[in-house]
């Protein structure tokens, strides 16, 4: 069993997002208490707008993300929030990449839902690579076995 999501997804659910809005807060609270507002609207209009802007960041790179996936050979097994799942890799059908957003994600369709739903997505370990175009080995290999078990499955239906 091989750890395959990062260690560092508490810094990312949680530590992140508290050190934002933490910040945020000592802002206006400047803002509030110099009674800037008074001569620029602007001092107040900007912190909230970051606020907004770090919510629907977080709620769509960060928070979506399960906290750990371990690669048992034929499953996957994913786990959040206390709970998990043995996710085959038979029930696989895409497995999707991107390496440019922070944090970098893989996501994973399923053909059945499970607990997680129809999608898993998680982040990978950091890997240093100079090319933007460079591809990240553990989706590489679990695209390689998802295609293999799903290929053993159909031809075992088929008999």
């Amino acid at each position: 069993m091989t750890r395959i999501s990062t260690k560092y997804i508490a810094s990312i659910k949680t530590i992140f997002p508290v050190l934002w809005f933490s910040l945020l807060g000592c802002f206006v609270a400047v803002v509030l208490a110099g009674r800037l507002y008074e001569k620029d609207a602007m001092a107040l209009l900007v912190p909230c707008m970051m606020a907004i802007g770090g919510i629907f960041y977080m709620k769509v790179y960060a928070w979506v993300l399960v906290d750990e996936v371990y690669d048992c050979g034929d499953f996957l097994l994913v786990k959040n929030r206390g709970k998990e799942e043995a996710v085959p890799l038979s029930n696989i059908i895409n497995i999707n990449t991107n390496m440019s957003v922070k944090p970098s994600r893989i996501t994973l369709k399923l053909a059945k839902p499970g607990k997680f739903g129809a999608e898993i997505s998680f982040a990978p370990p950091p890997q240093f690579n100079m090319s933007p175009f460079a591809k990240n080995d553990i989706a590489e290999d679990l695209i390689i076995r998802a295609n293999k078990a799903r290929a053993k499955g159909t031809a075992h239906d088929i008999d």
